[in-house]
């Protein structure tokens, strides 16, 4: 028998699996998004949790759940079956048994997949990493958890579009790892959203990227990820109407989500909003002071406002959050070069060479530092290793004002023009 695996917080929340309940209001949230249990549901699950393991008859869950009200056992019955739908595939950690009742059961794995998502929250390389790992040993401890590999899919993600990891390295495994969370659970709408992203970032298939994370609304309107990437896609092909659209689609669905200030960074910096970028960051770093991302996009829009000071100390900042995303530096050496700092620029650059004769280091930024030190052949060069590589930047090659300069070259379009026809896989 497990034993009980669940966690009160200070502020009356009850966490089990990745659900979290909120004691006070009585919801149920998973991934940002309220089951919408009934009230009596809500209380019958709130006795199970707190019974984790152990089984709980009818005048048990007659006197905690209902508070000494006698209702039928087909009543406990119906509400018990309700309360497992709205678990989903987790459902099936609530069994029954004839003169025992009823009993939620956390398996083994459940702990390690929290782990997972804990550390995968943290959005650095060594977190990812760490995540992944969690979930690879619960995936071996059971090997019919959806869940396992779920979470690893998501950490080949993350380490693929964030520049952790080169595109070679991380396109098979999530395919993998998504294929069995698929056969084991069926779609979601964050397994449809997770395709989606790899299918315009990896194979700039944006038109099947759409229809995938269209799905994914209609299948659950609540997600704010899944407007989120809609956001990214629709702004790297300037629609940024439609991008807008989504972005105040996903405040409606999660005002708090980490990432969706980043994301409003980044429409706003695309559509040469730079100012907007900017009070969008300091909103964006009041909430989540510790995302990375967040502060190298704000640092971005500072640098487009004539603010290069402020730009690097942001670029810094996040370096120090999340040394091993070298892309960070390759911007800080290029917000420098633009502003009278060369000679710190080229110290960056070989600091960087030498860093990828063992470390992925994005060729696409690689390109925008050496354009930024007058080396526009040489930048072009990088492109094409961005393009040889499958560079997750690339989408946005049409859109990122920091390609701007590069854009009368003739062989930049030539590139561009091959970019948006290849297929990478």
């Amino acid at each position: 028998m497990n034993t009980l695996k669940t966690q009160m917080t200070p502020t009356d929340q009850l966490s089990f699996g990745p659900f979290r309940l909120d004691l006070k209001n009585c919801r149920v949230w998973r991934d940002g998004a309220d089951l919408g249990l009934r009230h009596q549901a809500f209380r019958a699950l709130q006795v199970l949790i707190q019974r984790t393991g152990t089984y709980v008859d009818y005048e048990q869950m007659i006197r905690d759940a209902w508070e000494g009200n006698v209702v039928s056992r087909h009543t406990v019955a119906t509400t018990i079956g309700a309360t497992r739908k709205a678990l989903n595939e987790y459902g099936a950690w609530i069994t029954w048994r004839p003169k025992l009742g009823y009993r939620l059961e956390i398996p083994a794995t459940a702990d390690l997949i929290r782990t997972g998502w804990h550390h995968w929250n943290r959005r650095t390389r060594e977190g990812v990493e760490m995540a992944l790992r969690s979930f690879e040993q619960a995936a071996l401890l059971n090997p019919a958890d959806p869940a396992a590999f779920n979470g690893m899919s998501s950490c080949y993600m993350v380490m693929g579009t964030f520049g952790m990891r080169p595109a070679a390295d991380v396109y098979e495994p999530f395919r993998e790892a998504q294929e069995r969370a698929v056969a084991l659970r069926g779609w979601t709408p964050k397994l449809r959203g997770e395709r989606a992203r790899f299918l315009y970032l990896f194979e700039l298939n944006f038109e099947e990227a759409e229809r995938e994370l269209e799905l994914a609304v209609r299948e659950k309107p609540e997600s704010p990820a899944v407007y989120m990437y809609l956001a990214m896609l629709h702004a790297s092909l300037k629609r940024f109407e439609a991008a807008a659209e989504n972005l105040a689609l996903a405040y409606a669905a999660d005002p708090l989500y980490p990432t969706l200030p980043a994301t409003e960074i980044f429409v706003r910096f695309c559509r040469r909003e730079f100012d907007a970028a900017v009070a969008c960051g300091r909103k964006g770093l009041d909430l989540h002071p510790y995302l990375h991302l967040g502060r190298a996009y704000y640092a971005q829009a500072l640098e487009f406002c004539g603010r290069p000071e402020e730009a690097l100390a942001q670029y810094r900042l996040a370096n120090v959050i999340s040394p091993a995303m070298f892309w960070f530096r390759a911007l800080e050496a290029r917000c420098l070069a633009n502003n009278g700092g060369t000679p710190e620029a080229v110290a960056i650059l070989e600091e960087l060479e030498r860093t990828r004769l063992s470390e992925y280091v994005d060729a696409y930024y690689m390109a925008l530092l050496l354009d930024a030190l007058g080396r526009r052949d040489e930048a072009l060069d990088e492109l094409d290793r961005a393009l040889d590589e499958n560079s997750p930047t690339l989408y946005m090659l049409d859109v990122d004002p920091k390609m701007d300069p590069l854009r009368a070259d003739p062989r930049f379009r030539q590139l561009r023009d091959k970019i948006f026809k290849y297929s990478f896989y």
